[in-house]
């Protein structure tokens, strides 16, 4: 919930991507277990989801399909707009709609043969999955957010995994929704504040968007976002 709306609401990939990335990633981890091969595989097939749904809607980003900007002072006409286009009615519309074309685009990633598997760390946000100590599926699940959901240079992976995983952790304490946005905006806080710089985005971060996943991989063996990880590790571990 907390990744709706482009990340809280800044706009950001639209949460049904972020979505159907983690679902790649476990399809991922049940035909495949754990490991480069599975992690490489989540990637191949969030770029897949990231595509088709450019495709189908113009954009990945929540503030393009929306028009709608959430955050800071909501104009009444932009509003207005956006509830007279179907607003949250129509977002599930597209839910709906998309959910069969993602599944067919997770399927066709993994019929298809890996030609190379880099070795590890593959993706910054397995990376970070690892650092907090979760389960090997939620690992596998969180590689596809890799370079901005499947190396499409958006809002950090390793960001978004973070948001994910402190949703995951307040559904199991039974917290509550507001306890959960609390700690997520915390999160987000100290990424921004950290050695992101206040960008959110991992082609600005990086400087660029990666051409292939051996180059993400390559680039993360080489220390690229290490104090990012770190920093968001350390977060969720005291949060």
């Amino acid at each position: 919930m907390p990744l709706m709306g482009g990340i809280m609401n800044h706009g950001y990939q639209c949460g049904m991507v972020w979505g159907a990335a983690l679902a790649g990633g476990a399809r991922s981890f049940r035909l495949l277990g754990a490991g480069p091969q599975a992690e490489t595989a989540a990637i191949i097939a969030a770029r897949r989801i990231v595509k088709s749904f450019s495709a189908r809607y113009n954009s990945i980003d929540c503030l393009e399909i929306t028009d709608m900007n959430m955050q800071g002072k909501i104009q009444p006409l932009k509003l207005l707009k956006f509830f007279i286009k179907g607003g949250p009615i129509g977002c599930f519309r597209m839910a709906v709609q998309y959910a069969p074309e993602a599944f067919g685009e997770i399927n066709h990633a993994f019929s298809e043969k890996l030609n190379e598997v880099p070795p590890p760390p593959v993706s910054c946000a397995a990376v970070l999955a690892q650092k907090t100590g979760v389960s090997e599926m939620h690992t596998v699940m969180a590689a596809g957010l890799a370079g901005g959901i499947g190396l499409s240079g958006g809002g950090c992976g390793a960001l978004g995994t973070a948001i994910w995983l402190t949703g995951i952790k307040g559904s199991r304490e039974g917290v509550g929704d507001k306890v959960v946005n609390s700690r997520v905006n915390a999160v987000i806080d100290r990424y921004l504040k950290g050695p992101a710089d206040f960008k959110f985005e991992c082609s600005e971060i990086v400087g660029r968007k990666f051409e292939s996943i051996s180059g993400h991989a390559e680039y993360l063996r080489g220390g690229g976002c290490a104090d990012i990880l770190e920093t968001l590790a350390t977060e969720l571990s005291t949060g």
